[in-house]
């Protein structure tokens, strides 16, 4: 009790007590290629007390905290103290405090206590990029440049590049780092070059953060980073990634029909130069074979497709050890794109191949710059000629689109030869893109809110989510406006990407783990595969749930949610299945396999997700004559199964073996690699077989 009092005290006195500030440096946050999004002001005290605010608005998002701390002499936290709302309205309040060796934290998701000698960082759940800054001159500080961290964990950090930036003419160096210990990729971030490095910019996929006044350098830092990220993924799949030279045979897999939906009788796959060359009953003689791989019996799928990414070059490994060979990139920069494609088809990226979706949006303040912003029809029509020239096979319109324009570029679309899908744009219902001539709809928040919405109701607001959270579980799924669109949907054959992975957070409650890994709890224990930095993470609520009578409400909402796509795939309506994960409370890989977990939970069979997740994937993203498949001629694109995911589903996390663009991988490996404990034990290997003479 008296530690606590102690701390409760320290934390009172830490978050009233002002100071003048002896030094106070601002950052810019920047999104869409310079646009002023926010700021983060970090103001040092003359009496050790640093005052941090940041805010961040982008699109429907808003993140406003107000932080305050003290540093030791080691450069750790011995008093933190961070309060504010993070981007959906959830509310943060976090406070830690360090009496002697005695360590007391407490978050709105967590609390906890540790004694700890020596110097320890804790890692705030919730706090601002200045974090980083603390523990960058902590690690430095460090003779072995090893920091251990509160509540578990080890950081490092190493130089990777250095540049000269300049302000106002004049120049200075900073330096290019990469930390490990905390996620399951490493962070990277710009640092003054001094002897007590500090943040100078973070630059990710969502916005730059950057020292005031030096905005004009961000295009040299993001190539700069760039640069280091495409050598560590090229080392990474040269050591992880085993090519196949000659023929190879697997023997005794129990092949998937995807096409039919059904698990085949045990068979010999022979694989050369990346594609398959036969499909034999298992057992039948084959000559000329150089190497081979004992299936053991296990479940051979074709390689699996997420049909909804925005595709992170680091996460890669994470979609490639879930099985996953084929991603649709649903909305990124175009630049960005290309130059992943060009990486992946030259075999120097840890990364499924990639089949692109344009993105089409209209000038707003909600407007996602990401793609192409368009104002006039002219501009949308050239925007769709450059995605067609480039060989993308789809457009996805998103919320700002002018409505008016709709229809007609959704026809300019179709005579390129694109299909057309995306959100539904504002003041629109799906019903009205629908009747325009889209192909597909995205996420079944956009396909419910069909029955919500007023022809004022702005959904690029945060009320898209808060509508289906408050309203979905009133809906009468057999009302004559439900089925008739149900119906519309069915005649007209268009593709639902449901998603529902990624809208777990409408019911997910801060504190409570994140149902989307209930699952790994149940069979496995969570603490037995992720760090323990993941699983604080995936504890983290951010929608504003205040009550037991919300969050009863939601949860009702979010599974009448989940029967909406059992019904619409009942009334032959197509699925695609996608996770649009985001690499925080939804990891790519995991996040797939969650949603085809939600998908069984709807009433679907095991076989029919896994064929929506394999033939649909080809046949929606138009390679179905190249994947999708386990036949002669297509890619060997193969995902071996240690267990039977058609009887039951979760064994989908229990991949042995991934075959891709002519090489093998180890997704046991990857996972250690990346700091996850594996899921299969003793995977089979691929031997060299003695030859035989191919003499007549």
């Amino acid at each position: 009790m008296k530690v606590w009092h102690a701390w409760a005290l320290a934390c009172g006195l830490l978050w009233v007590f002002g100071a003048q500030a002896a030094e106070k440096i601002r950052y810019v946050i920047l999104v869409d290629n310079g646009k002023l999004a926010g700021e983060q002001v970090v103001e040092h005290g003359d009496d050790g007390l640093t005052r941090v605010h940041y805010l961040y608005e982008h699109s429907l998002s808003r993140t406003e905290l107000d932080e305050e701390y003290r540093l030791g002499p080691d450069g750790t936290f011995t008093a933190y103290r961070v309060k504010g709302i993070s981007e959906y309205g959830a509310s943060v309040d976090e406070q830690f405090t360090r009496v002697g060796d005695h360590a007391v934290w407490k978050a709105t998701s967590e609390h906890g206590e540790k004694t700890i000698v020596g110097p320890a960082m804790y890692v705030p759940l919730n706090g601002t990029e200045q974090a980083a800054s603390i523990a960058i001159a902590a690690v430095a500080a460090r003779p072995a440049g090893k920091l251990p961290l509160l509540p578990a964990g080890m950081l490092t950090q190493r130089k990777l590049d250095e540049v000269d930036v300049t302000r106002a003419g004049k120049s200075q160096r900073v330096q290019l780092i990469a930390q490990t210990g905390q996620g399951l990729r490493p962070s990277f971030y710009w640092v003054t070059t001094d002897a007590k490095p500090r943040l100078f910019a973070y630059i990710n996929c969502c916005h730059d953060t950057i020292e005031e006044g030096f905005e004009a350098n961000t295009a040299l830092l993001e190539g700069k980073q760039k640069q280091a990220e495409a050598k560590l993924l090229k080392d990474l799949a040269a050591r992880l990634m085993q090519p196949m030279p000659g023929l190879t045979v697997i023997r005794n897999a129990r092949v998937f029909d995807s096409e039919n939906a059904k698990l085949g009788a045990a068979s010999d796959v022979y694989v050369l130069r990346g594609r398959i060359a036969a499909v034999l009953p298992a057992g039948a003689p084959m000559r000329g074979v150089d190497h081979e791989i004992d299936a053991g019996g296990r479940v051979l799928l074709p390689g699996l497709f997420d049909m909804h990414t925005h595709d992170v070059r680091l996460d890669g490994g994470l979609q490639l050890a879930a099985g996953v060979t084929t991603v649709r990139d649903m909305g990124n920069n175009n630049a960005t794109v290309q130059q992943r494609i060009d990486e992946i088809a030259a075999g120097q990226s840890l990364a499924p191949q990639v089949v692109p979706a344009g993105l089409l949006e209209g000038e707003s303040k909600y407007s996602w710059r990401s793609g192409f912003v368009i104002g006039t029809l002219q501009q949308a029509k050239d925007a769709v000629d450059w995605y067609a020239e480039h060989g993308y096979p789809q457009l996805k319109i998103y919320n700002s689109f002018p409505h008016d324009m709709v229809r007609e570029i959704v026809a300019y679309a179709h005579s390129r030869g694109m299909r057309v899908s995306g959100h539904v744009p504002a003041f629109m219902r799906a019903q009205d893109v629908v009747d325009a001539g889209y192909d597909e709809i995205q996420h079944i928040t956009h396909v419910l809110l069909n029955f919500l919405v007023t022809p004022d109701t702005d959904t690029r607001t945060t009320l898209r989510f808060y509508l289906p959270a408050e309203k979905v579980a009133d809906l009468d799924f057999d009302s004559k406006p439900v089925q008739d669109f149900i119906a519309l949907l069915a005649r007209k054959q268009i593709v639902i990407d449901p998603t529902l992975v990624a809208f777990d957070f409408l019911r997910h409650r801060d504190g409570d783990l994140s149902q989307v890994y209930a699952s790994i709890v149940d069979h496995t224990s969570v603490a037995d595969h992720l760090p323990l930095d993941v699983q604080r993470g995936i504890r983290i609520g951010i929608m504003k749930i205040a009550d037991d009578a919300t969050a009863a409400r939601y949860q009702k909402s979010y599974q009448k949610m989940i029967e909406f796509v059992g019904r619409m795939y009942r009334a032959d309506i197509p699925l695609v299945a996608g996770a649009d994960a985001n690499g925080e409370d939804v990891l790519d890989g995991f996040g797939l396999q969650r949603e085809f977990e939600l998908y069984v939970q709807a009433g679907l069979t095991p076989s029919q997700v896994l064929q929506i997740a394999t033939w649909n994937g080809a046949k929606y993203t138009r390679t179905l004559a190249d994947r999708g498949s386990i036949t002669p001629g297509k890619r060997a694109d193969l995902t071996l199964i240690d267990g039977d995911p058609t009887t039951n589903i979760a064994d989908i996390r229990k991949v042995a073996l991934v075959i891709t663009q002519g090489k093998l991988l180890s997704p046991p490996d990857v996972d250690q690699a990346l700091g996850i404990k594996p899921f299969v034990q003793n995977v089979p290997t691929m031997r060299d077989v003695a030859p035989v003479s191919a003499g007549y």
